[in-house]
């Protein structure tokens, strides 16, 4: 067990290996280790052996040593002290040069600590000596200089002007998009900037290799697209890289997705320094609104495509740099703060939290803050945009024939003559009338003999009017978050509901559709999500069908239920009498 001098006979390494957090990375003064209260297993947590202090990256909770233990345990921070002593065997109960008020609050920030801390099982924990930070300035002026000295690989560049990013190539050129160069470059790309008047100590990106050489950390795990961080003072503090294979830990779930990001560091080398997490800003400082999202590229995406003014972390949690950022544009006039979060802040506490920051962080600073809502068919503010943007241009539509489109009450019965226009007209070269009105040979033997009046009520006979109902989960109560809002079925089971909980959701809807009477459940139920999926009918109250919406549909033979999944419908049982009302 590490033994540390400073204030307690224990240090916050030594609360570490009692509660089997398992560490991750190591540097001089920290450690990454997975947070055992948000259950994430990328080594998120920090834990500064220095201050006795530790604080999650991902959900934000954070205290001194006394708290982490006492909170794992569910006891007081003085039981958590001398259960600590007692596991450690120091023979201590009691520490005289402790206050027993420092005891109740949990802070451990001992003045006199020593350079290192042993490792977790045996011998001296492995320390990675770190440069202090250059200051914003020679940040800025090396990595702009790495920037212009990089290229943007044609695969990189494709994806960027794909329909998932949607960026121009005046944009990416503007934006300053590079990609990560081989691992083979790294020594001269730094000798060269070096040479160039450089400072590349404290730069994160930055190290000092094996044989006293100072290199950049790239490397073929690591390859990517470089994505600048530019701060409200237009310097570029860090850079993120978006991987082009997900990097994933031994360990982890087979289900876990990667990480698809990570920060241009050099936190685990010698000499090395760390990115922190840098925050990105876009467009006017004096703007009257501003938006907050999350993720650099997303907001890199969503000022392209809405020319609004933009800021975001590279979290939802990391909201720290909020605060001055805010002071800042108070400061400058502005008025309205719009939140802009992915559809996670709906489903996860710890997204949550950090839209609910943003909020007190924007009172505090004497603005107004608002939501931004949208249709939650699109996780965040760049995928809703670039929907808008392409429209019905990613799925080309079908000509639908008149009969389909009159029994699903699309058009009415004297649109046939319009359908007879187009097949009559000069430069027409539709062959088979009866296919395209998608009537039978009979039944345009009867409009052409018997007339228009006999084929209206045939047709007619061949529709039915369903009735239907559409639940969506509420959010108006004390529940902010549900664990499979927006999710598909499985992520509800998952959640650990058999069934959807009739009591979390609301009656939205209810209405009917027009529909052929030999039309299935799952193709009615198909037509509806389409109808109420983007445009939306004058004076519908809920928001586009989503999946973890219930659908009901009914008539006099009885009622089904159906829980909308990614793809599409399964069926349930549900109470709507547990609902409430819109």
């Amino acid at each position: 067990m590490a033994s540390i001098s400073h204030d307690f006979p224990f240090g916050i390494m030594d609360v570490v290996q009692l509660l089997h957090l398992k560490v991750r990375r190591r540097q001089v003064n920290s450690a990454y280790v997975d947070c055992p209260f948000c259950n994430d297993y990328r080594g998120k947590m920090n834990v500064n052996y220095a201050k006795d202090a530790w604080r999650c990256n991902y959900c934000g909770e954070s205290g001194g040593m006394l708290a982490l233990y006492a909170r794992m345990n569910n006891t007081t921070t003085s039981d958590a002290y001398r259960e600590i002593c007692d596991a450690l065997q120091t023979g201590e109960y009691y520490d005289p040069g402790v206050s027993s008020e420092t005891i109740r609050s949990g802070s451990t920030c001992g003045s006199s600590r020593s350079s290192g801390a042993k490792n977790e099982t045996a011998g001296e924990l492995s320390i990675v000596p770190q440069s202090e930070k250059a200051t914003p300035q020679q940040v800025h002026q090396t990595l702009s200089l790495l920037f212009d000295m990089l290229s943007l690989r044609q695969v990189h560049r494709t994806h960027l002007k794909s329909r998932k990013r949607g960026l121009s190539e005046e944009q990416i050129q503007m934006y300053g998009f590079k990609s990560t160069p081989p691992y083979f470059l790294c020594r001269s790309l730094t000798e060269r900037l070096i040479k160039q008047g450089c400072t590349v100590q404290g730069v994160p990106g930055f190290y000092m290799d094996k044989n006293g050489n100072w290199t950049v950390n790239f490397s073929d795990y690591t390859s990517g697209i470089l994505i600048p961080a530019v701060g409200i003072d237009g310097l570029i503090h860090g850079a993120q890289i978006l991987l082009d294979k997900p990097m994933k830990n031994k360990d982890d779930p087979p289900d876990k997705p990667g990480a698809k990001y990570i920060w241009f560091s050099s936190s685990n080398k010698h000499m090395g320094t760390g990115s922190g997490s840098p925050l990105l800003f876009l467009g006017d400082l004096s703007a009257n609104t501003v938006y907050i999202t999350e993720g650099l590229l997303k907001a890199y995406i969503s000022h392209a495509l809405m020319h609004r003014t933009i800021a975001a972390t590279a979290g939802a949690n990391n909201t720290a740099a909020f605060d001055e950022l805010f002071k800042c544009l108070a400061q400058n006039g502005t008025k309205l703060i719009i939140e802009a979060q992915d559809m996670d802040k709906y489903a996860n506490d710890n997204t949550a939290k950090g839209a609910s920051k943003i909020y007190l962080l924007a009172r505090k600073h004497g603005m107004e803050c608002r939501r931004l809502t949208w249709n939650p068919n699109f996780k965040g503010l760049d995928d809703w945009q670039l929907s808008l943007k392409y429209g019905e241009e990613e799925k080309p539509k079908q000509r639908t024939s008149f009969k389909e489109a009159f029994l699903w009450g699309e058009c009415s019965f004297e649109s046939v003559y319009r359908y007879l226009e187009e097949y009559n007209s000069p430069d027409s070269d539709i062959a088979d009338l009866h296919a395209f009105l998608g009537l039978t040979e009979e039944e345009t033997e009867v409009f052409c003999t018997q007339g228009d009046t006999e084929l209206q009520k045939r047709l007619m006979c061949q529709q039915r009017k369903q009735y239907f109902r559409i639940y969506q989960l509420n959010f108006d109560g004390k529940q902010k978050t549900i664990p499979f809002a927006y999710k598909g079925f499985q992520d509800m089971v998952k959640a650990g509901y058999s069934q959807p909980p009739a009591g979390s959701y609301r009656k939205v809807y209810e209405g009917s559709i027009v529909c052929p009477c030999i039309a299935i459940n799952d193709t009615v139920l198909r037509k509806i999500r389409s109808r109420f999926g983007t445009e939306l009918p004058e004076g519908y109250p809920g928001k586009p069908v989503a999946p973890s919406d219930v659908l009901e549909l009914y008539d006099e033979q009885g009622r089904s239920y159906f829980y909308v999944d990614t793809e599409g419908f399964k069926r349930v049982r549900f109470s709507p009498f547990l609902a409430k009302s819109l």
